[in-house]
């Protein structure tokens, strides 16, 4: 189950508490007071686990405590310490605060690590209070208590490429030909309910991570379809395939009308997403029908995006090429081919 939004509660531990206790040992008269200090509570840490890929981990659980601190003892012994409590979320999660919406921390890098709430320092026990004029003080600290906050976690996948377009455009058919990817592929709207993620090896060192997400239709800005609740998901990416159906019989003005559609959806949701390089391509070109909707819509969608690519993902028609041009299109900067793997676990 793919789960990208959580809400959760993390209480680090308490100190520890001093301890009030004197020196009894025989013949050491007046022996004076060696009350140990508290230990200190455990903190609560997010790190980014590049072996998870969706934050159902933490559905069930809503609630993490920290080790308390243990108290102090005589003979001016400190208490063990809390064990700190370690939570791993998956590679671009987003962690803010639930009261305020502030953002905390963006886990965007495998293995980073936050101290979300740091553990109570340890109360001082009565040793600590000695003084010229205070020679036997029973005085001592209780433990500090541990913070608590209450946290929202919002996933963001982190890919190199979206692959976006209206249902049944080729979509999943294009990520399972291209990468390790095994998303379902039918002929019906919708196959894909969960986005979708693999590794595109073009040679040698040379590679890319692409996503794919639900199908969007007309509305998906204001809820509408599946695709809304992922278009999050492709905010992060760095260049977006934009693929359409030329198949369809209905001729040029419903293709030509998809894509401005489709378009009119991204700049709704987010016009940081719609200002993204795209590679709009035309999916199915083995089929007849796409094949005289290519011919007819060349020069208009070669006007509309000069970076037009006509594919076939059944007969391999067009998909090389692709390839390179999105490889050519992505920045220079990116993470290298082993934390890419990394992101997928697989």
């Amino acid at each position: 189950m793919f789960i990208d939004q959580v809400t959760i509660t993390v209480q680090s531990g308490d100190g520890g508490d001093g301890c009030s206790s004197f020196r009894r040992e025989k013949y050491v008269p007046l022996g004076g007071p060696d009350g140990g200090d508290g230990g200190r509570g455990g903190d609560v840490v997010l790190e980014a686990d590049p072996n998870l890929t969706t934050l159902i981990d933490l559905r069930y659980q809503k609630i993490y405590r920290a080790e308390p601190g243990k108290a102090g003892r005589g003979q001016q012994q400190t208490g063990k310490s809390g064990q700190t409590l370690l939570i791993r979320l998956p590679p671009g999660t987003l962690v803010k605060d639930k009261d305020s919406g502030e953002l905390l921390v963006d886990l965007n890098q495998a293995g980073q690590q936050f101290v979300i709430a740091e553990g109570g320092n340890g109360g001082r026990g009565n040793y600590r209070f000695k003084s010229s004029t205070q020679r036997a003080p029973k005085k001592l600290e209780p433990g500090w208590p541990g913070a608590s906050r209450t946290l929202f976690l919002e996933l963001k996948l982190l890919a190199d490429v979206g692959i976006i377009g209206f249902p049944n455009a080729g979509k999943s058919t294009l990520i399972s030909k291209i990468s390790n990817a095994r998303p379902k592929i039918a002929d019906y709207p919708f196959t894909t309910l969960v986005p979708n993620l693999g590794v595109v090896r073009l040679e040698e060192g040379k590679s890319f991570v692409a996503a794919d997400i639900p199908g969007l239709i007309e509305g998906a800005h204001e809820g509408k379809g599946l695709g809304h609740q992922f278009l999050k998901h492709i905010e992060r990416t760095r260049l977006l395939l934009h693929l359409i159906d030329f198949s369809d019989p209905d001729g040029e003005e419903i293709i030509l009308s998809r894509y401005h559609k489709l378009q009119t959806e991204l700049k709704r949701f987010s016009p940081v997403l719609s200002q993204k390089p795209q590679i709009l391509v035309a999916t199915k070109a083995d089929d007849p029908q796409a094949q005289k909707n290519i011919e007819a819509l060349q020069a208009s969608m070669t006007e509309l995006n000069p970076a037009f690519f006509p594919i076939s993902s059944l007969t391999g028609e067009g998909i090389q090429p692709l390839l390179w041009k999105i490889k050519e299109g992505l920045p220079n900067e990116g993470p290298s081919e082993e934390e890419q793997i990394a992101m997928l676990f697989r």
